[in-house]
């Protein structure tokens, strides 16, 4: 009797299959098996590509006259950790009575990658083989991926996209590494005494590198500049309102060089000038100009894709992308929640067809069962598919991460940490089947001897979503910043904290826009009309100063590599590839974990801030003066780009081929001609005396902030 072979990612994954199945047939070593069906697994990676010195001994040693390294043919090689579980893998793949393979690794690129790389030194040949693709491990989604199975081959581009990733990751890292260590390791071992420094590069690494460096140096070469605004206290029935001026036209400042922007000078003497001015005639008054109301709509925020997610978890618990990752995963295998590892941020039609099941189960969850309850009776999921929340054009393999409703018993058994990160993502669900929350806004211009002064108030009529948005165990503040919350700070500045991500603008001012209000000077405020005369109790001066651009957090990085095509400044370029970011959502963290594993960057855990260490800059130094490229998102992104072009069919596999082999043997041949080590003492120099605790040249090397001594070790060829 001929049998179906299901193979799954890890063991984990394996046993819900199993379920699934109804195989109640023994457990044996490596795989379970009943009458009709064999359940089997990998445990990551099974099988890897081979070093350099597979092909050729004389490859070990790293040696100028040996690169580039382009073979015709790559070499694989079992993880020797893994071997009795391969060579399990390799006899159920081969077994004669075995006639269809299921493949049911993770679905995406890196999930393909797993199983072909493991079919091909099995040999398999001669068998069906189908690809499971699956949004969740309820055993509903389990049989329909079973039932819906297509054929492997129609996943071929894509995993001609995955070779192509790992093939590129694996020439730049070991061409470009050891052709820089070759040319430049001692420069950087004997500016830090240490006895040998190996510079590990890859494409998408070293450009994150250069993200934290480049921002590090902004921050250091940035002049605060001191500004001086004008404001008046305005008196309305009882209560007290502020003035901003601002030297709009008409203005006896407007457009003078006195002015920082045009809500401030530079020098407070003209500040004091203009109070004097003004306060020529007294009482002082002012005459309204110019009344604006309206009503304004904020949206609930769109779900999470795993960016998102990190980004939120890195603030609302103070957690690493690679933890958070870890996290998601096992909720997902436990039925919690669908397949983490996406970058969309929206639902696919055929999901919103569905979304009653994920909300009902909702009912049993104790944080959501009334909103869940409420949502049902009014019916407000029926008309989904016509709202922004769904959309298939802006899905690729996954659509955004979301509760499945099931697996609720489950949640006993893992981590508070985690439960608060199940919670936040069913809170964000949840939003999406409420009303916009509504602010009433009103817009003053008041002027004294023709000069303008500006308010701006906002207040909350309706909350709408935000009466679910907010978890059990949240204060307001980290509320606010899950769900991307409007709030009124004490200064009277309204914000999106979910904006508040890391876009690197100079020159911040933090001026206020939005004031606080409450009810009775809302009223007031909307009596008023064109022309109203109104006391002013004084004219004051407040002095401020802009701020300089925030290092990024593990959170706001992770974002910053997903969006890194925005990060271009050639425009045509940008409008290409905006799009595409640098590593997928399923290896950005893992990115970030090698870099401060092999020292480049420092983690602070308890702010989870990013900076550099010294290392870090040096290598920096030196690949910014021999590939430059390597360091900008550009190429990165452009690369990135390609690799979906070749899942998309756009383009082959050898096109994609024949320009990476080009870029590695043109970029090494100019390292190799290139002579640099004379400017780069200066480079190192300069970086070495933002460091306290360096003691380059000296004694003990240290790295980061933290003065905590490092050991240099000879890192692996990078990919």
């Amino acid at each position: 009797m001929s049998k179906a072979l299901y193979i799954a990612e890890k063991p984990s994954v394996a046993q819900e299959f199993a379920k699934a199945l109804k195989i109640n047939g023994q457990r044996r070593d490596g795989y379970l098996e009943s009458q009709d069906s064999v359940v089997t697994w990998c445990v990551g990676h099974l099988v890897t590509m081979s070093y350099p010195e597979k092909y050729d001994i004389k490859y070990k040693r790293w040696s100028l006259d040996t690169l580039p390294f382009l073979p015709r043919e790559f070499k694989y090689e079992v993880i020797p950790g893994v071997q009795k579980q391969f060579e399990i893998v390799k006899g159920l793949l081969n077994r004669e009575d075995v006639d269809t393979i299921y493949v049911c690794t993770d679905s995406g690129r890196e999930g393909e990658y797993i199983y072909r790389l493991v079919a091909q030194m099995a040999g398999v040949h001669g068998k069906k083989e189908k690809r499971v693709w699956i949004d969740s491990q309820t055993e509903e989604e389990i049989m329909r991926g079973i039932r819906e199975a297509k054929d492997l081959s129609s996943y071929d581009n894509l995993s001609a996209s995955a070779y192509l990733r790992a093939k590129e990751d694996y020439l730049m890292g070991i061409n470009f590494s050891r052709v820089l260590t070759l040319r430049y390791g001692n420069s950087v071992s004997n500016y830090l005494n240490t006895k040998y420094q190996a510079i590990s590069v890859g494409r998408v690494m070293t450009c994150v590198l250069g993200m934290v460096v480049r921002r590090e140096r902004e921050i250091r070469a940035f002049v605060k500049t001191p500004f001086y605004r004008v404001l008046s206290s305005i008196a309305l029935e009882g209560e007290n309102f502020e003035g901003e001026w601002r030297a709009v036209e008409g203005s006896k400042y407007f457009q003078t060089p006195y002015l920082y922007k045009e809500n401030g000078f530079k020098e407070k003497v003209y500040a004091e000038k203009l109070i004097q001015e003004l306060s020529v005639n007294q009482p002082l008054q002012c005459m309204v100009d110019k009344v604006e109301r309206k009503k304004e709509n904020k949206n609930p925020p769109l779900l999470f894709n795993l960016a998102e997610l990190q980004n939120v978890c890195s603030k609302l618990f103070k957690i690493s992308p690679d933890e958070t990752l870890k996290i998601v995963q096992e909720l997902y295998e436990k039925k919690l929640v669908t397949y983490p590892r996406t970058d969309a941020r929206v639902l696919s039609t055929a999901a919103a067809k569905e979304i009653y099941k994920n909300i009902s189960g909702l009912r049993n969850y104790e944080h959501t069962a009334e909103i869940a309850q409420h949502i049902i009776e009014q019916g407000n999921y029926k008309n989904l598919a016509k709202t922004r929340y769904v959309n298939d054009k802006q899905i690729t393999d996954h659509y955004a991460i979301v509760p499945t409703g099931q697996g609720l018993n489950a949640l006993k058994s893992v981590s508070l940490t985690a439960q608060r990160v199940y919670e936040t993502i069913v809170r964000r669900f949840v939003c999406i089947f409420y009303s916009p929350a509504i602010y009433q806004k009103v817009s003053l211009v008041t002027k004294i001897q023709g000069e303008s002064f500006f308010s701006s108030f906002k207040v909350l009529l309706d909350e709408g979503y935000l009466k679910v948005a907010t978890n059990s165990f949240a204060k307001r503040k980290a509320a606010d910043a899950m769900n991307g919350r409007s709030r009124t700070g004490a200064a009277g500045n309204t914000e999106s904290e979910a904006a508040d991500s890391d876009n690197g603008k100079n020159g911040s001012d933090n001026s206020s826009e939005d004031m606080a209000c409450d009810t009775r000077l809302l009223a007031a405020l909307q009596n008023l009309k064109k022309g109203d005369i109104l006391s002013v109790d004084n004219l004051s001066i407040k002095e401020g100063e802009t701020s300089p651009p925030k290092r990024y957090n593990s959170g706001s990085m992770i974002l910053a590599m997903e969006n890194a095509g925005q990060l271009i400044e050639d425009e045509e370029l940008r409008a290409q590839i905006k799009s595409c970011g640098i590593g997928t959502s399923a290896t950005r963290a893992e990115i970030l974990k090698k870099l401060f594993n092999i020292k480049y960057l420092a983690l602070n855990k308890k702010t989870q801030v990013i900076t550099p260490t010294l290392l870090g800059e040096m290598i920096f130094d030196v690949v910014n003066c021999s590939i430059r490229q390597l360091l900008n998102p550009e190429l990165t992104a452009s690369w990135e780009k390609g690799l979906n072009y070749v899942a998309e069919g756009s383009i082959t596999e050898q096109e994609y081929m024949d320009k990476l082999e080009h870029f590695v043997r043109l970029r090494t041949k100019q390292v190799e001609d290139s002579n640099i080590q004379p400017y780069l003492r200066q480079f190192f120099d300069a970086a070495a005396v933002n460091y306290k605790n360096s003691t380059a040249k000296t004694g003990t090397k240290t790295s980061g902030r933290t003065g905590r001594p490092h050991t240099y070790r000879k890192p692996a060829d990078k990919k």
